[in-house]
């Protein structure tokens, strides 16, 4: 019978934990969950929950977001791309252009889409206009772009990628001189293609109690009492708190697809900087559908600066999990949805943004 949430929050505080614990969690999905369910106002006070570098369009280079735009304001191009995306702002004079969403406005011919499919969809319709797909994401938007280059894509569909794989951003904070948590609650769906094992440097290299989680209340529950039963008790692994689509080796086929059509190389993330073997490029084999190929002069090399974000935002301390996002010093105040500063503001799966739509409106 499956233990629901009121019975493992009484669970959670029978463990009776005297010293803060800190448990960070790398997925945006997670991070909404536990904001909107109202998790921490429930747990123990030296329970803390963080926020890490769960948000793809968070991190989502600078320069890369700057060679979009001006892809689509100076071609001939069709250019897609998620919709969270349109509302990142890149470092630039405020009567510039610095945002997908004003590159639209001003005539240039950018659409949202919410699916690889689309993409495809929109360049066989128009057979006769080049397209450009920017892809952010992590693992679980980079397999079905996979799959998508697999089946075959029409020959005037280019890709812009800014992929990246999850788990050499946690390794970085690992290696850090401060690390900032006791704890990590690993992502679900990450977990799912490329499975729980994947997290076990975590436990084995650096004695962290680890769990995957889902996106329920009730699993997230899970994966934070086991973390803490393994903290208290001294015996570290990895364990699957989201047995229904998680396991140990992770989905093969999905895994295949990415090695086939993707190389790893060295990438930079927004607020972190660039991290070893965390990027997906278009592997030799798919160079003739390399926007960065085609459009080589519009890289910006100036704006490849480690951790640059808007003056006065802290949204690479909000990513690090080094503060809460309501202690950023623009939180609230001119960043805002409705006028954002840093990207963390602007994404769905950011943290901010996520805080301020469950009523967190100042720092405390």
């Amino acid at each position: 019978m499956a233990t629901d949430a009121k019975q493992l929050l009484q669970r959670i505080n029978d463990l009776a934990i005297t010293k803060k614990v800190r448990i960070i969690n790398v997925c945006g999905g997670h991070e909404r969950s536990i904001t909107h369910a109202g998790l921490r106002s429930l747990l123990p006070n030296t329970i803390e929950l963080i926020p890490g570098p769960g948000c793809p369009v968070c991190i989502c280079p600078e320069e890369d977001i700057y060679q979009a735009i001006q892809i689509a304001l100076n071609e001939a191009v069709v250019l897609l791309a998620f919709g969270d995306l349109f509302r990142v702002p890149v470092n630039t004079a405020i009567n510039n252009i610095r945002t997908l969403e004003q590159a639209k406005a001003s005539g240039a011919d950018i659409r949202p889409i919410a699916s690889p499919t689309e993409a495809v969809a929109i360049a066989r319709a128009n057979p006769d206009q080049t397209i450009v797909f920017f892809v952010a994401g992590f693992e679980t938007t980079c397999a079905p772009v996979a799959a998508m280059l697999f089946d075959g894509i029409p020959s005037n569909l280019l890709l812009l990628m800014s992929g990246r794989l999850t788990w050499p951003a946690v390794a970085l904070l690992l290696n850090s001189d401060n690390v900032t948590f006791d704890a990590l609650i690993a992502p679900g769906h990450v977990a799912t293609i490329m499975g729980s094992n994947q997290w076990n440097f975590v436990s084995h290299q650096h004695h962290i109690p680890t769990a995957v989680a889902g996106f329920t209340p009730e699993s997230l529950l899970m994966a934070i009492y086991s973390v803490l039963r393994q903290h208290i008790e001294g015996k570290v692994f990895i364990d699957n708190c989201y047995p229904q689509v998680v396991n140990a080796a992770g989905n093969p086929k999905a895994q295949q697809l990415l090695a086939s059509c993707f190389r790893v190389i060295d990438a930079p993330w927004r607020g972190i900087g660039c991290i070893p073997n965390s990027g997906y490029e278009l592997s030799a084999e798919f160079d003739a559908h390399n926007a960065r190929l085609h459009f080589p002069s519009y890289a910006d090399e100036a704006r490849k600066k480690a951790g640059i974000m808007p003056p006065g935002c802290d949204c690479a301390k909000v990513i690090l999990g080094q503060i809460k996002p309501n202690e950023c010093r623009l939180y609230g105040e001119s960043c805002v949805p409705r006028n954002p500063i840093g990207p963390c503001m602007v994404s769905e799966e950011g943290a901010c943004r996520i805080w301020w739509s469950s009523g967190v409106k100042g720092a405390r």
